[in-house]
C-alpha cells in the first residue's frame, strides 16, 4: 500500500495534505448510476455497481490520490450491495487512494458512535479514511465520531453549505445572538476543533461547502485569513454541476490550498474504456496538480 492510503502515525490531515501536495486536488466520485450502469453496459446490480466502482479505482490510481463512493448507490442492493462495497474500498486501500465515504451519517450518543466505527474502525470491512456526516442534531452530537477519527488517525467532514436548493434556508438562517448564519456556525465549529486536536497545517476535521454557492449569503468570507491549522473543504459541484476547478482559488479564497476538488459524471460518463483517459484530461484542464 502506497503512503496515500497508509494511516501509520500520520493524522489524516497530514496525509491528505501529502496528497494535495503530491497527487493534486482532483477527488474522484465513485456513482454508480444506473444509468451509467446501463452505458457502461453493467447490469443494474450489486455486481454491476462492483464492476463500476473496481474499474473506477483502477482508473484513478496512479492518476489522483482521493475517491469518494457514494455508499447509497450501492445500498440500494442490500447486503449484496455492500458486500460489493467492501471489495470496492478494498481495491481503493491496496491501490494507496484516500478514501472519502460519503454516507452524510448524522445521529447522537451510541448511534453516532456506532456510526463512526463502522466507516472509521481501523480493520472494519467499511473502513474508509473519512466519512462525511450531518450535524442537523449540532455539531456537537457528532463527538464520538470526532473523538473517534482523532484517535484512528481518520477524518470527519461536515455538511455546512450544500448545493441543492432546499438546504438554503436552513443553511443560510441565522442563529445565536450574534446572528451567525448555520453553515458559518458549523464552519467555526469544525475550524476551532482542528485548532484544538492539530499541530500540522491542514486539520483532519473539515466541512462541506458547494462550489456552486455564493458562499457570502451562508456567511462565509473566504477572503477572511484562515486558522494556523486549516480546515479542509470537500467541494462538489465541479464538471457536471457547473464549477470550473481552475476558479477554485476565486472560489474558495484562503481556503483554496485545502479544497478537495470533487467530479463524478464528467469523467465517469466517459464509459469503462475512456475512463482513464477523461481523468487526466481533467487534471491536466484544470491544473488540478497545484503542488
Amino acid at each position: 500500500m502506497s503512503e496515500a492510503g497508509d494511516g501509520g502515525d500520520a493524522s489524516f490531515g497530514a496525509r491528505l495534505g501529502r496528497v494535495l501536495s503530491t497527487r493534486g486536488h482532483l477527488c474522484v466520485g465513485i456513482d454508480p448510476h444506473a444509468w451509467l450502469l446501463r452505458d457502461w453496459d453493467l447490469t443494474d446490480s450489486a455486481q454491476g455497481a462492483e464492476a463500476f466502482g473496481r474499474r473506477v479505482v483502477e482508473a484513478s490510481a496512479g492518476q489522483v490520490g482521493i475517491v469518494k463512493p457514494q455508499v447509497a448507490f450501492f445500498e440500494r442492493f442490500g447486503s449484496a450491495g455492500y458486500a460489493a462495497l467492501e471489495r470496492v474500498l478494498a481495491d481503493a486501500r491496496d491501490a494507496g487512494l484516500l478514501v472519502i465515504a460519503d454516507v452524510k451519517r448524522g445521529d447522537l450518543g451510541t448511534s453516532a458512535a456506532a456510526y463512526g466505527e463502522a466507516w472509521l474502525t481501523p480493520g472494519s470491512p467499511l473502513e474508509a479514511d473519512a466519512m462525511t456526516v450531518n450535524a442537523y442534531m449540532g455539531v456537537g452530537s457528532l463527538e464520538p465520531v470526532l473523538e473517534l477519527a482523532a484517535t484512528a488517525g481518520k477524518g470527519v467532514f461536515v455538511l455546512a453549505a450544500t448545493s441543492n436548493p432546499e438546504g438554503a434556508s436552513i443553511q443560510q438562517a441565522s442563529v445565536g445572538s450574534a446572528g451567525t448564519r448555520v453553515a458559518r456556525a458549523i464552519l467555526d465549529d469544525v475550524s476551532r476543533r482542528n485548532q484544538a486536536h492539530e499541530t500540522g497545517p491542514l486539520g483532519s476535521f473539515g466541512v462541506v461547502l458547494g462550489a456552486t454557492l455564493d458562499l457570502h449569503a451562508y456567511g462565509i468570507d473566504v477572503a477572511a485569513a484562515p486558522a494556523a491549522t486549516l480546515t479542509p473543504v470537500l467541494a462538489p459541484g465541479f464538471g457536471h454541476q457547473g464549477a470550473n476547478a481552475t476558479d477554485v482559488d476565486e472560489i474558495f479564497g484562503g481556503y483554496a490550498a485545502g479544497v478537495i476538488v470533487s467530479e463524478s459524471r464528467s469523467v465517469l460518463a466517459a464509459g469503462p474504456e475512456r475512463i482513464a483517459s477523461a481523468i487526466a484530461h481533467r487534471i491536466s484542464q484544470a491544473g488540478a496538480a497545484r503542488g
